[in-house]
């Protein structure tokens, strides 16, 4: 392989690149373990550390690696992984809010960027096609500062539900761009071409947004007890997606986005599984991505090649200005203030994704230079400083009013989630839920297991039974990134115990699991449950999953016009719409009015406009049953007025529509009495 390139630089470092298989995977691992470490410490994007080291040890660098049919291979899995990881953050959802402002400003971010960027790459000599291909990866950008307006709070404000509606339409009509300049830059973009495409397109895309979501169900209702089944399922989805798009003659990395968009709706975002996808992907598949991009960069050509500079600094400038342009507008036609443009400016503004991938489909077919790929990479490092430093700046000056979705309900509830585990076949469901509610704040789970103290000595089976279900909450709660600290206790009863370890632990919610009846005995006695939140000082959850959480498709809040009026009502439509929000289930409210109608303001409690409330009249028992549907969560919240009524709430509406409802999930909240 020629050196020339760096050998007046390094005329004795190598004489030629190294080939043997565990010497190349050590050198790669180092680069994806080294590179982002160092970026990140001096306040850069490690995706731009990735880049720099494909640089440097590539051809054009060091000349230790050479970008051969190995490479190309694991950066083409990493190029599909990197859209399918786009398409996962992205949500058809969330076109339902703010659409009208979500509309026009993709339409903006996408159109102003084409014309612009069209303009000025035909201005410094680019031929047509090259500068509508350059002008497409203008359009689309990547939510490259989402976790930095997730952390400021501001995820369900107005200006974020706009950039992720706007991102979606401009991201999917940027790779359609793609999908037609490459076939016109092949000669095949004919009549009998778009005669084929158009149809086959929409029938492609059907299947995959309709079918995708259908089939993944089922799969997960079948053999969702087997993580590693469901992982190697998405994975298998993502290529059969992929090749499909091949079959219908658009861009592989267009059906791996639409497979992301697709699979979305079934994995919730603090599961286990999307944290395993997105670890594999972010830390293997995507980095030998970048490294393979950063290999076909040629430093040699800014001094060789005065234009370089000059096409870096025209898609730099173009970058800035053709995103800021369509904030403004939009901005200006919706009212939002200038703290609002800036935040739609910082967040559309970076280019990773999607830009990295055309241009490395566009180089692979010759239809553009090595002069573009230096620009694009440039682009790229000044985009993706850029995009969190301004959403950081003016973020913070948004109030993250409205923010009161899970978040804000998880606040109180998910600082340290108290965990009763006595049973393995309930305990999945409920350590599950307690995450959810537990990641949202980065709080810790305290899973917990009591040993009942008789008088005579703890058996040996119970003690190994006592490790081995402490020990599955720890494994589950790892998995999902989870900080979690196992308790075991020996106490007289079990509702004491837990009442105990809550307050020594300071546990701001306990979950528990419920059988879905009462005996005659627990009915005129009461039994643990009863006794438990009697004695409890903090909010209990009393949880029944007859099915895995995360196939719920629908979040049912069910409550009687007397509760709307209780302190605690509020706490209880927020844990409706966070559990809504998180295991990406529609969210239905039903107000069995038993004297008069309370109107309930969504936007003052937090909930999207669109939701669906129902009012209606007669038996609780039978009204709420005529609604409810398989893989449905039903939430009661169970505050009363008088404690002595606890028993008997308990011990009749719950568990008369389970049994009408077996497959129904189930979650009867109680809130401790506000006292005057």
């Amino acid at each position: 392989m020629n050196l020339n390139s760096c050998a007046f630089l390094f005329p004795a470092i190598v004489s030629a690149p190294i080939k043997e298989p565990v010497p190349v995977f050590l050198t790669i691992l180092g680069m994806m373990l080294i590179a982002p470490l160092i970026f990140e410490k001096i306040r850069l994007p490690g995706i731009v550390g990735l880049i720099l080291a494909g640089v440097i040890v590539g051809p054009h660098g060091l000349g230790l690696l050479a970008r051969d049919n190995t490479i190309v291979l694991l950066g083409t899995v990493g190029l599909l992984f990197l859209m399918f990881m786009a398409g996962l953050e992205t949500s058809l959802d969330d076109l339902k809010y703010n659409a009208d402002k979500a509309v026009i400003f993709g339409l903006a971010t996408f159109a102003v960027p084409m014309i612009l960027g069209t303009g000025a790459m035909l201005g410094i000599g680019y031929g047509f096609l090259p500068a509508i291909l350059v002008a497409s990866c203008f359009a689309s950008h990547t939510l490259l500062a989402l976790p930095v307006a997730s952390k400021l709070g501001i995820m369900r404000s107005p200006v974020l539900t706009t950039t992720l509606g706007g991102t979606l339409i401009t991201n999917i009509l940027a790779l359609l761009v793609l999908a037609v300049v490459v076939r016109a830059h092949q000669g095949n973009l004919t009549l009998s071409f778009w005669l084929f495409l158009i149809p086959s397109l929409i029938l492609y895309t059907f299947l995959t947004l309709w079918g995708v979501p259908r089939l993944g169900k089922w799969f997960f209702q079948q053999f969702g007890h087997d993580e590693g089944a469901e992982f190697t399922f998405v994975l298998a989805t993502l290529f059969v997606v992929s090749y499909g798009a091949e079959l219908v003659q658009i861009e592989p990395i267009i059906g791996a986005f639409l497979a992301g968009v697709a699979i979305t709706q079934l994995i919730p975002q603090l599961s286990p599984l999307m944290n395993r996808l997105q670890f594999i992907g972010n830390t293997l598949f995507v980095p030998f991505f970048l490294i393979s991009v950063g290999m076909l960069v040629n430093p040699k050509i800014l001094w060789q090649e005065p234009r370089s500079l000059l096409v870096s600094g025209v898609m730099v400038a173009v970058a800035l200005v053709a995103k800021y342009v369509p904030a403004w507008a939009t901005g200006k036609l919706f009212a939002f203030n200038f703290d609002h443009v800036m935040v739609m400016f910082g967040l559309s503004v970076a280019q990773a994704a999607s830009t990295l991938a055309a241009i490395t489909v566009a180089y692979n077919i010759k239809l553009v230079d090595q002069l573009t790929v230096n620009g694009t990479i440039a682009m790229i490092l000044v985009t993706c400083i850029a995009s969190p430093w301004v959403t950081a700046r003016w973020g913070q000056n948004l109030h993250p009013a409205d923010q009161k979705s899970v978040n804000s309900t998880a606040g109180n509830l998910g600082d340290r989630v108290l965990v009763p585990v006595a049973n393995p076949n309930t305990e999945d469901n409920l350590l599950k839920l307690a995450i959810i509610l537990t990641k949202s704040v980065s709080g810790t789970l305290l899973p917990l297991h009591i040993l009942i103290n008789d008088g005579s000595p703890i058996s040996a089976s119970a003690k190994a039974r006592q490790t081995q279900l402490l020990s599955t909450a720890e494994m589950i709660a790892h998995a999902a990134v989870t900080k979690v600290t196992p308790i075991s206790r020996i106490d007289e009863t079990i509702d004491q115990g837990i009442a105990h370890v809550a307050v020594e632990q300071q546990a701001s919610v306990i979950v528990c699991g419920w059988k879905g009846y009462s005996t005659y005995q627990e009915n005129f006695f009461g039994g643990v449950i009863d006794k438990l939140v009697y004695r409890s000082f903090v909010p209990v959850l009393l949880t029944r999953f007859p099915l895995p959480i995360e196939h719920t498709s629908r979040v049912f809040l069910a409550f009687t016009s007397q509760q709307a009026y209780a302190s605690s009502f509020g706490q209880s439509l927020r844990l409706a719409q966070g559990l809504a929000t998180e295991l990406k289930a529609s969210l239905r409210l039903l107000q069995v009015v038993t004297a008069k109608a309370v109107e309930i303001n969504l936007a003052e409690v937090g909930l999207a406009e669109d939701t669906v409330i129902q009012n209606v009249r007669g038996n609780f028992v039978r009204q709420v049953s005529q609604l409810l549907k398989p893989n449905d969560l039903l939430l009661f919240n169970g505050a009363v007025e008088h404690k002595n009524q606890i028993f008997s709430l308990l011990g009749s509406v719950p568990s008369a529509i389970a049994r009408n409802h077996p497959q129904v999930g189930m979650i009867v909240a109680y809130f401790p009495i506000q006292k005057s």
